[in-house]
């Protein structure tokens, strides 16, 4: 009975372990030589000045820790017409699109949302900034860390998807935070649903 125990506790931190592992930014803050790589990167995409030396304070400032991308965004009434966008097509669905290349690169990176929602109203409160009262939907996108959202960004395969993204929004805004905190860490979760299942399993295998 003590090595079933055993294993069934072992298995179960065993378990929890790959997934903090995975789930955890373990590299820690960018390096000099990183940040360089990046910043290079994007200048030979031919971003503009400004939008490099804002990436630069965002990579400066990295703890090693994750952080969530909130976004809003408004949709086009019909999507620019890019290569690939198909007659009729809505912008949600060429939105959608893009996604289909943004999900799997960020979920294999523990990247994934911790709000997803569409408008529901106007904005009811707006000040200091001109013709910001509507937008279509809102996204808080949680990354493992400033690394993970550059290697999204800096794939090659990565270049053709963000053309629809382009096609599908007339505008968005998106605005990292970090340090940021929730109630619903999934690592906390696990900890205490693998801890049930543990519990659970002894008590019934127990009475057989």
């Amino acid at each position: 009975m003590r090595k079933q125990t055993g294993l069934l506790w072992g298995g179960l931190a065993l378990l929890y372990g790959v997934f903090f592992y995975w789930y955890t930014p373990l590299g820690g803050p960018l390096s000099e030589q990183e940040i360089a790589a990046y910043l290079t990167q994007m200048q030979a995409r031919g971003a503009e000045p400004e939008a490099v030396d804002r990436l630069r304070r965002f990579l400066e400032a990295d703890t090693g820790d994750d952080f969530v991308m909130m976004n809003v965004i408004e949709l086009r009434e019909t999507p620019a017409a890019v290569a690939g966008v198909l007659p009729g097509e809505s912008s949600a669905e060429v939105l959608g699109r893009y996604m289909d290349f943004m999900w799997p690169a960020l979920l294999r990176r523990a990247c994934h949302p911790v709000i997803l929602g569409q408008a529901a109203a106007d904005a009811l409160d707006v000040w200091g900034i001109d013709g910001a009262g509507r937008w279509s939907q809102a996204a808080f996108m949680r990354y493992r860390s400033r690394r993970d959202l550059l290697e999204i960004a800096g794939d090659p395969a990565f270049q053709g998807p963000h053309e629809y993204k382009i096609a599908a929004m007339t505008r968005t805004i998106a605005f990292p935070a970090d340090p940021w905190y929730h109630l619903g860490d999934p690592r906390l979760l696990l900890a205490l649903l693998l801890g049930l299942v543990g519990l659970l399993i002894e008590r019934f295998t127990g009475r057989a």
